[in-house]
This record gives structure tokens, sequence and C-alpha cells, in this order.
């Protein structure tokens, strides 16, 4: 059974914060679409970012 700590949680905050008169930005009032959306994002982010916990790499 996985911890309670382990499952990302509803973005309920991103969600609220979304742009209502942009051209630019996308509005999604389905929650479960959103939220879909915003793990996808949150996973591409992680992808992303580099990763300094382990230290200096070594090749």
């Amino acid at each position: 059974m996985a911890d309670k700590h382990d499952k990302i949680r509803f973005p309920l905050w991103p969600y609220l914060n979304q742009p209502l008169f942009s051209r630019d930005a996308k509005l999604e009032l389905n929650p479960r679409r959103f939220a879909y959306s915003w793990r996808i994002g949150l996973l591409e982010r992680c992808w992303h970012r580099e990763c300094d916990a382990k230290g200096p790499q070594q090749h």
C-alpha cells in the first residue's frame, strides 16, 4: 500500500490560478484534464531539471 505522502494530490492552486482572459494561455475547465496535463508538465519539468543531490558526476 502506498504511503499517503507518495501520492500527488490535485493541483488546486494552479487550477484556480489559470489565466482567464489571456489569448496565449490555454484555459482548462475540466479538473480531470487539468490534473492530467499538470502532471505531464510536472514530469517534463522534473525530467529536464539537473540533479544537484548527487554532487559532481563522474564520467
